[in-house]
């Protein structure tokens, strides 16, 4: 397959999808809107990512390629690409869906429980969350469920945590890719964040079991082969 991902800020990268994506032969391309790169033609990509970022999905006015990125979005999911999206990514694919992005009650960053709705219990992807596992937060927006999506997935600290919107466009609010070492970058570049709230865990204890990312790399793999089966 040809991948190709959309990065917002140099700390927000693929992660262990990267490695996932080789194993498969996949090929990756890369737009870098930090550098000013181009958008590609949707024709010369099969898979389109869309990953994290500390900015807003309706952020035009600070970051003017937002505007050229949602319409790019849009395209990919017309000419019937696969399409994902991950924390600000989803919330992207949300917008350009008709849904809005807000502010969530709380900040949520750290190691929180997400399961399935009573839709997701029913959905191949969210059965995968059945057991209620822990995944790595970092959001303080949230998106509305387009019109249209199955809501997949919720945790206490946040409602809606993933959506399908027919069988090619996933949006996830939560970060299964994030390494130990993507997750202390994401500690440093955005210190502020780790102020103490109800739903934000201490960067050492986040930091701390390496056997969390492990199982968090798992069910991204299980994500990815059902996703793209």
């Amino acid at each position: 397959m040809r991948i190709h991902y959309l990065t917002h800020v140099p700390f927000e990268k693929l992660g262990a999808m990267e490695a996932w994506f080789k194993q498969h032969g996949d090929r990756i391309s890369a737009t870098r809107f930090y550098h000013g790169e181009a958008l590609p033609d949707p024709q010369d990509l099969d898979m389109l990512v869309v990953m994290g970022g500390p900015m807003g999905a309706d952020d035009e006015e600070r970051y003017p390629w937002m505007a050229d990125e949602k319409r790019f979005i849009r395209a990919c999911i017309d000419a019937n690409k696969k399409v994902l999206g991950v924390c600000l990514g989803a919330q992207l694919i949300a917008r350009v869906l008709g849904a809005p992005v807000t502010r969530n009650a709380h900040r949520e960053i750290g190691w929180f429980p997400v399961q399935p709705t009573g839709a997701g219990r029913d959905d191949p992807l969210g059965r995968l969350f059945g057991s209620a596992p822990p995944v790595l937060h970092w959001h303080g927006d949230t998106f509305a469920i387009p019109e249209g999506a199955v809501h997949l997935l919720r945790s206490e600290g946040c409602a809606n945590q993933a959506f399908r919107y027919g069988e090619r466009v996933l949006g996830l609010q939560f970060h299964l890719e994030l390494t130990a070492d993507h997750a202390s970058t994401l500690c440093q570049e955005c210190p502020d964040d780790l102020a103490p709230g109800p739903f934000v865990e201490a960067r050492d204890s986040m930091l701390a079991d390496t056997q969390r990312f492990a199982r968090a790399r798992e069910l991204l793999d299980q994500v990815l082969n059902r996703f793209l089966d």
